[in-house]
């Protein structure tokens, strides 16, 4: 029987017990953490005195209890949304609109967030109304805090330096945010496609490891001609190449910001030569060739970009799905199914079949593949209902777009580890299966013509008897020039391993 345990309470000493014996007030004081008070136009709010954000957050919290999982989990957006403060903090100093002390402190503060700290700060839910507001305003909060504490003043010293008047200078969530959720993306999708590349190596390396493999190739899960098992893998390398292709591409759209568009894409509160030094703040700061959308209106509005960046994700999903589910069949059984090739073991696959081993990592990288392409949907409807200059639904293309690429590059990352590097062949099962194949009759089309071709397939089928000998003995061959035919290199096509495509060279360490 499950024993009850103790109730957890907070620690309190002896004498805090005594005193509360004549006075219980001070027992309940004592049990509850401290507090600061902040107010906004709504009235007063009290907020954990040790937190670096404020009131606008605390609302967002008891707002939004709705995913569990505040923005904090994407470090790549802290890092961007940071980024952008610390730009528009030198942009307003360039500009003479915030002075140097306060750009000095808020620079400092955010180049802080930007190198991993106090990142639990940003706690607001990954789902919330309000175009991403409450996201900005929890940086401003957290930001001017941690300012104040740099400058040696305490937390919520706004009369010092304000979140809105000081950090938010000359921006508007509907600026800083899309062009922070860009950053966010261009951060994480870099690191998904260097995994992807080191999984198109590894493929590359399988291919080069499987070169005269000899097996049977299929169409619509038919037998068809022979081929190499090196040809299956080195293929499964180009498609992945294709991919990472395309999703570079993206990023050239993603570097197109409508930062000092502020509200909706007139600038109203920024000084004119904001925009253009904004930019390139944030050029230099990250690294990126960012540009300014040459019409900020459409810019604050459309989210065309998301729709895109989202259907090439799609797309490399899928098809990594597509190879997952072929890397299944061809290491299906290990008796009764294709057993071409093993996949390395990982885990018991059954509570009730002893000794049953199932390709649990190609099944969990399909299941990311669905995912995405769910993600993808749900970018596809929060675009559409945009309505005039902003779309409210932002934080959800945010949520999607940055799950969606944290998914896929820990799935490339584990089928590589886990599946690819450790694939074997069972090379006397392929050999078997080619040697009583009839798809290499192919091969002797040219040579005895397609009707003949077709009569001697299907009597092999119906005797189980070599095409080779059943060639022979119709006299339509020699043996030499049948076995002439029927020689790897015919069949598939391979040429030696000195002319095949070269070796694709790994760059880099995995990521962590």
């Amino acid at each position: 029987m499950h024993e009850p345990t103790e109730p957890v309470t907070d620690p309190i000493d002896a004498a805090q017990i005594d005193a509360a014996q004549t006075d219980p007030t001070l027992l309940e004081s004592a049990a509850q953490p401290p507090t600061r008070t902040e107010t906004d136009s709504l009235g007063a709010v009290e907020v954990p005195a040790d937190a670096y954000w404020g009131v606008h957050t605390m609302r967002a919290l008891e707002n939004f209890p709705i995913s569990k999982r505040p923005i904090s989990v994407y470090p790549d957006l802290i890092v961007a949304l940071a980024s952008v403060k610390q730009a528009a903090a030198r942009a307003n100093r360039e500009v003479g609109v915030l002075s140097d002390q306060k750009a000095a402190w808020i620079d400092d503060a955010c180049q802080r967030i930007i190198e991993g700290e106090h990142h639990e700060q940003f706690v607001v839910g990954v789902i919330q109304g309000g175009a991403g507001t409450s996201t900005n305003m929890n940086a401003n909060e957290v930001i001017a805090n941690l300012a104040l504490e740099i400058a040696g003043y305490g937390k919520g010293r706004y009369d010092v330096l304000h979140p809105i008047d000081d950090v938010n200078r000359s921006q508007s969530t509907n600026d800083t945010y899309p062009t922070a959720v860009k950053l966010a993306m261009t951060f994480s999708l870099t690191t998904m496609l260097r995994e992807l590349d080191l999984l198109r190596v590894a493929f590359g390396r399988k291919g080069h490891e499987f070169h005269e493999v000899l097996k049977v190739g299929r169409t619509q899960l038919q037998d068809a001609v022979p081929m190499t098992l090196g040809q299956e893998f080195h293929s499964f390398a180009t498609t992945l190449g294709e991919d990472h292709e395309r999703l570079s591409e993206t990023i050239k759209l993603l570097s197109e910001v409508n930062l000092g568009a502020t509200a909706i894409g007139t600038g109203i509160t920024a000084d004119p030569g904001y925009a253009a030094a904004v930019v390139r703040h944030l050029s230099a700061i990250t690294g990126l060739r960012l540009v300014s959308a040459p019409d900020l209106i459409e810019a604050t509005s459309d989210t065309g970009v998301f729709m895109t960046f989202s259907s090439a994700l799609k797309r490399s999903a899928i098809k990594l799905s597509k190879i997952c589910n072929d890397l299944r069949l061809l290491s299906s059984g290990p008796q009764a199914g294709f057993g071409e090739i093993n996949l390395p073991p990982k885990q018991a696959g059954s509570s009730i079949m002893p000794g049953k081993v199932n390709p649990v990592i190609p099944e969990a990288v399909s299941q990311v593949a669905y995912a995405v392409a769910g993600a993808d949907v749900t970018v596809m409807m929060a675009a559409e209902n945009g309505q005039l200059q902003l779309n409210a639904f932002e934080p959800v293309i945010a949520h999607s777009l940055l799950q969606s690429i944290t998914w896929m590059r820990q799935a490339c990352w584990t089928l590589r580890v886990n599946c690819v590097d450790g694939i074997t062949a069972n090379v006397a099962r392929l050999d078997a299966m080619v040697a009583s194949s009839v798809g290499v009759i192919t091969a002797l089309i040219p040579f005895i013509g397609y009707v003949a071709a077709s009569t001697l397939a299907k009597l092999a089928l119906t005797t189980g008897r070599p095409v080779a000998d059943l060639v022979v003995e119709a006299g339509l061959m020699s043996r030499e020039a049948v076995m002439a035919q029927l020689q790897p290199s015919k069949l598939s096509g391979i040429r030696p391993i000195t002319m095949a495509m070269p070796l694709v060279d790994l760059k880099g360490e995995p990521s962590e």
